[in-house]
């Protein structure tokens, strides 16, 4: 199928097209959009963009599943159902006019504000800066600063599932598996930091990095195969390492010393 003919399958017949004109798009600049569900109404997908950015997962899901490159997309999988019921997404941009700074923040306030979004990220800065309560606020910036050097070869790792901080078996599971690494430099790291909403809650030592295989860790729940993503075997890091890094209750990461990003993986001093 043709990009041509593929714009001309987002709608056919009536104005939407898939496409902006010129001015139409010079008129949006940044914006932030819903895709929504027209059997259920629910809005299952929030995303920033500029020009058709828009129309593009409509685009990507015209790719037949078993064609895409090893990734699981429950976005696209949607699409695909809404086209099978002969209906199409329904398209809402949201807010427009914006710098991009502004939209992305505008984007992750909308994530947060629907539960059953197919999101693989919580959106832009929303791992500090995102939904949290007032007692969650008053933890968080109550704890000591820690204060990122040159001590050792880190990966950390912004995990977002996490309930709670004391339950290092849980944070544990969470930061070893599984994510989209190169061995060689994955490697190189000395401690693997688990980074939760800009709180270092826990260090731990690989000891062996690895393709994601479920069977060779039996001991964490509900995971699957995903090998081209890499995990580690590992422990927890010694003592005086954990007192460094997370301390008692945890401790704050400055965003000078490690800026917010939609990455979940970022190496430091390696």
């Amino acid at each position: 199928m043709s990009v041509g003919d593929m714009y001309g399958f987002l709608h056919s017949g009536g104005a939407m097209t898939g496409k902006f004109s010129y001015e139409v798009a010079g008129q949006l600049k940044a914006y932030v959009y819903r895709l929504i569900d027209p059997r259920c109404g629910e809005t299952f997908y929030v995303g920033k963009g500029r020009g058709d950015r828009v129309f593009q997962h409509a685009l990507e899901a015209c790719v037949p599943a078993e064609d895409e490159p090893g990734i699981m997309s429950p976005k696209l999988d949607r699409i695909r159902e809404i086209r099978s019921a002969n209906v199409s997404v329904e398209y809402v941009i949201h807010r427009h006019g914006m710098d991009d700074d502004t939209a992305y923040q505008v984007e992750a306030a909308l994530i947060d504000a629907y539960p059953s979004l197919h999101n693989a990220v919580r959106g832009h800065h929303a791992s500090i800066y995102g939904m949290a309560t007032v007692e969650g606020l008053l933890q968080r910036y109550n704890l000591p600063q820690l204060a990122l050097g040159q001590e050792h070869k880190l990966l950390a790792i912004t995990i977002n599932k996490l309930r709670g901080r004391r339950d290092h078996k849980v944070i544990f599971d969470l930061i070893r598996y599984c994510w989209p690494l190169r061995q060689k430099r994955a490697e190189t790291v000395e401690y693997v930091l688990a980074v939760d909403r800009g709180v270092a809650v826990g260090v731990f030592k690989p000891l062996r990095w690895k393709p994601a295989r479920a069977a060779d860790f039996p001991d964490i729940a509900n995971i699957e195969d995903e090998m081209d993503r890499l995990a580690f075997q590992g422990e927890r890091a010694p003592q005086d390492i954990w007192d460094f890094y997370v301390g008692e209750h945890g401790k704050r990461i400055s965003p000078i010393d490690l800026p917010p990003a939609r990455q979940a993986c970022r190496y430091i001093n390696c």
